[in-house]
C-alpha cells in the first residue's frame, strides 16, 4: 500500500512538471494552447511511466509503441513529455521558444522537426486516421515477421473536435471492422470546445458510436491514477481498438479558468500561473523541473532502453533479421528500373490501345512482382481503378498477411491510413479513387506532402473522357488544384510506356507524394522510342520533332496528347511545321534547367491542350499563346460527344494553329 501511494505521488509531480511547462511556455509565446495539455496531464504521466514502450535514444526503433497527439493544438503536452524524457533534441530552449522561428517547437507537431514526433498533426481527427495505418501496418509488419520483431502499441490523444470531424467516422469504423487491438484512442472528454460547451454543437454518445463500430469502450475520470492504469490495463488486453473517454478538466488546476473555453487556447497571465503554482503545490519558477522528476521521467527512458536492447538481441538471433531490415529500405530503384524497361520494350513492341488506367494494371503487374512490400488499396472501386494486380491478396479482419486493402467509400480516411502505414515503415502504399473525389481525401493528401511520404495516389477517370457519368465526376479544376500544393507530384501519362515511367517516379520518390491521373478511354501508345531513358522524369519532353524551324508548338498532356499529334498531321499536310510536346509533370519541368525548357519549348507560338481549366498552364504558355480544354463544368454524354462540344478536337486545335501563324507572320 506503502508503494502504491508512492507511486501515485511520483505521478503527480510528474503531471504537474507537464502543466507547468505548457503554462510557462504558452506564456512565453504569449500564443498557445493550454488548457489540453494541462488536463490530459494526468492520463499521459501514468500511460507513460507504467505502459509505453519507446527510447529517446533511437526515436526510429521499429519496435516503439506509438503515440499520436491528434489534438495537434495540444503540441505543448508532447513537447513538455519529450523534454522531461530527455530526446537530445529538446532541450529546455526549445521549450522556451514554443512557437518561434526555427524552433522544433512549432504551434503544431510536425514530423520530422525533432525526434519522436511520429506524424504532423494540427487538422483535427487526421492523426486519429493516421493512427488507424499505424496500427495497421503493425498487424500487416507482424503477421509477416511476427512477435519478436513487431510487438508494439499506437496510442492516440484525441479531442471533442477529432471526434466531430467527419473523417472521424470513417476511421473508426475502419479500425473496429479489421480489429485492430492495438489501437488505443484515449478521448480528452472535457465538454468544452473553443465556442463554449460542447452541448452548443453536439450530443452524440461517443462511447455507443464506437462501440457500434466494434470497438471496447470505457469511460474514467481523467484524474484519477488508478482508473487511468486499470482502463489502459484492460485496453491492451482487449482484442478490438480501445476507445478511453477521460473526462477531464481542462485547464486543470488553474484556479479562475479551469473548465471554461477561455482556457482553450490563449495563455493564462500571470496572475492565474501565480495561482495554479499555488493550487498545484508547484513552488517552482518558470521553466524549473526538480531533479527527482527529471528522475522519474529518465525512468522510463530507462525502462524503454532496456526492452530495446532486448529487442535487438531477437533481431540479431532471427532468421528474418535481413528480410526485416530490407522491409524498411527504401525499394530497389536499380531492379525496378530494369524491369519497368523491359515492360517499356514489350509496351512498344505491341503497341497496345488501352485506358491509363488499365496500363496502370499492367505496370502494378511489374511493380507488385518486383517489390515485396508494397501496400494496394482502393476506395471501393477497385475494379474501375485497376489498383489490385493478379498476385495480390486482401487484408481482412484478424488476416493481415495480405497485400490489398479495401478502404470502402472512404477516400479521406484511404488517405490518411496511408500516410499511417508510410510513416510507420514496412511497406510502400498506394490507393485508387476517381480524381474528382481528390477533393474528399485532399487533407490527407496535403499532409502527405507537408510531411514528404512517398504516397502513392492512383486516381483514375481523369477528364470530361469518363463520359456519361456527367459533370460530378468530371475534374475539370482538380488538376489545376493539385498542381497548386508544393511538394506534390502531379503526373498525367499519354500511355501505357507514361504511366509505367509514372510508377517507376512514384514508388522510388524519397521525400513526395504523386498523383496519378488516369484515363477511363482507351489511348494508343504514342511512344515508339527513347524507352531505354524515363521521359516522363523530366516532366515535359519533344515526342514529334519537326525538320527545319517550329511554326507552331502543340503542349498536351494525357489523353490530349492524341490530339495533338493528329492535329500535328493535319497542320503538315496545311505546310506548317508543329511539334509536340508531352507534358505528363508540370511539377518535374518546372525544376528542370532554364536551357532544357527553351529546347523543348522553342520560341514559335504555343497551344496547351488540356481537358481542364488554363489555370497553372504559365509554365508552359505565354499571354499571347492559346489554350484549347475546359472553361466551365462538364456534362454528361459519351466522351466523343463531349470532346466535340467542348471543342477539345483535332480540328479545334488546326484552326487555332492556323491562326496564331498568320498573326505572327502579320507581325
Amino acid at each position: 500500500m506503502t508503494h502504491q501511494t508512492t507511486f501515485a505521488t511520483t505521478e503527480d509531480l510528474m503531471a504537474n512538471a507537464i502543466r507547468a511547462l505548457a503554462m510557462d511556455a504558452v506564456e512565453s509565446a504569449k500564443s498557445g494552447h493550454p488548457g489540453a495539455p494541462m488536463g490530459m496531464a494526468d492520463v499521459v504521466a501514468v500511460l507513460f511511466s507504467r505502459f509505453i514502450k519507446l527510447d529517446p535514444a533511437d526515436p526510429a526503433w521499429p519496435d516503439r509503441d506509438r503515440f499520436v497527439l491528434s489534438a495537434g493544438h495540444a503540441s505543448m503536452l508532447l513537447y513538455a513529455v519529450h523534454h522531461l524524457l530527455g530526446y537530445e533534441d529538446m532541450g529546455l530552449e526549445q521549450l522556451k521558444n514554443f512557437r518561434q522561428l526555427g524552433a522544433r517547437t512549432a504551434g503544431h507537431p510536425e514530423y520530422g522537426h525533432a525526434g519522436g514526433i511520429e506524424t504532423t498533426t494540427g487538422p483535427l481527427g487526421q492523426g486519429l486516421t493516421t493512427a488507424v495505418g499505424m496500427a495497421l501496418a503493425e498487424r500487416m509488419h507482424n503477421a509477416r515477421f511476427g512477435d519478436d520483431l513487431v510487438d508494439h502499441f499506437t496510442y492516440v490523444v484525441a479531442g471533442d473536435g477529432c471526434l466531430m470531424e467527419g473523417i472521424s467516422h470513417e476511421a473508426i469504423d475502419m479500425a473496429g471492422h479489421l480489429g485492430l487491438g492495438r489501437l488505443v484512442v484515449l478521448w480528452d472528454d472535457n465538454a468544452i470546445t473553443i465556442d463554449g460547451g460542447t452541448e452548443l454543437s453536439t450530443s452524440t454518445d461517443q462511447l455507443a458510436r464506437f462501440a457500434a463500430a466494434g470497438w471496447h469502450t470505457v469511460r474514467i475520470d481523467g484524474h484519477n491514477k488508478a482508473e487511468i492504469a486499470a482502463a489502459l490495463t484492460e485496453a491492451r488486453k482487449d482484442p478490438r481498438p480501445s476507445l478511453i473517454a477521460c473526462r477531464t478538466v481542462i485547464g486543470f488546476g488553474a484556479p479562475n479558468k479551469q473548465g471554461s473555453s477561455s482556457v482553450h487556447g490563449a495563455p493564462l497571465g500571470p496572475d492565474e500561473i501565480a495561482g495554479a503554482r499555488q493550487a498545484l503545490n508547484w513552488p517552482h519558477e518558470a521553466f524549473e523541473i526538480p531533479a527527482e522528476i527529471y528522475d522519474a521521467w529518465r525512468m522510463v527512458s530507462d525502462r524503454g532502453r532496456a526492452e530495446r536492447h532486448a529487442w535487438a538481441c531477437r533481431h540479431q538471433a532471427s532468421p528474418l533479421r535481413e528480410a526485416f531490415a530490407a522491409s524498411l529500405e527504401p525499394p530497389e530503384a536499380e531492379q525496378l528500373h530494369a524491369a519497368l524497361s523491359n515492360h517499356k520494350h514489350g509496351l512498344v513492341g505491341a503497341a497496345p490501345n488501352v485506358a491509363t488506367r488499365k496500363a496502370s494494371e499492367l505496370a502494378l503487374e511489374v511493380v507488385n512482382a518486383t517489390l515485396p512490400n508494397t501496400v494496394g488499396g482502393s476506395a471501393d472501386l477497385t475494379g474501375s481503378n485497376n489498383t489490385r494486380s493478379s498476385a495480390m491478396t486482401p487484408v481482412l479482419p484478424g488476416k493481415f498477411g495480405g497485400n490489398y486493402i479495401h478502404y470502402g467509400v472512404r477516400e479521406h480516411a484511404m488517405a490518411a491510413v496511408m500516410n499511417g502505414i508510410a510513416l510507420h515503415g514496412g511497406f510502400v502504399p498506394y490507393g485508387g479513387t476517381f480524381l474528382a473525389f481528390a477533393d474528399y481525401a485532399r487533407p490527407a493528401m496535403r499532409l502527405s506532402a507537408l510531411m514528404g511520404l512517398p504516397v502513392t495516389y492512383v486516381m483514375t477517370h481523369d477528364s470530361i473522357g469518363l463520359g456519361e457519368d456527367g459533370p460530378t465526376h468530371q475534374p475539370v479544376e482538380t488538376l489545376a488544384s493539385l498542381r497548386a500544393m508544393p511538394n506534390l507530384k502531379v503526373v498525367r501519362p499519354a500511355d501505357a510506356v507514361e504511366t509505367a515511367e509514372a510508377w517507376e517516379l512514384a514508388v522510388t520518390s524519397a521525400t513526395t507524394p504523386t498523383v496519378l491521373c488516369l484515363s477511363r478511354q482507351n489511348l494508343p501508345t504514342v511512344r515508339s522510342n527513347g524507352v531505354e531513358t524515363n521521359l516522363t522524369a523530366r516532366g515535359a519532353y519533344v515526342l514529334k520533332d519537326v525538320t527545319g524551324e517550329r511554326d507552331v508548338t502543340l503542349i498536351a498532356t494525357g489523353s490530349e496528347v492524341e490530339i495533338a499529334l493528329l492535329a500535328a498531321a493535319a497542320l503538315s499536310k496545311a505546310g506548317l511545321n508543329a511539334a509536340v510536346v508531352s507534358a505528363p509533370c508540370f511539377e518535374l519541368f518546372a525544376k528542370e534547367d532554364a536551357a532544357y525548357r527553351g529546347e523543348v519549348l522553342g520560341t514559335a507560338p504555343r497551344i496547351g491542350i488540356e481537358a481542364a481549366i488554363r489555370q497553372g498552364w504559365d509554365l508552359f504558355l505565354r499571354p499571347e499563346d492559346s489554350f484549347i480544354g475546359m472553361t466551365g463544368f462538364g456534362a454528361s454524354a459519351p466522351a466523343p460527344a463531349l470532346y466535340e462540344h467542348f471543342g477539345i478536337t483535332p480540328g479545334a486545335v488546326v484552326t487555332t494553329a492556323l491562326a496564331l501563324t498568320a498573326r505572327e507572320d502579320a507581325q
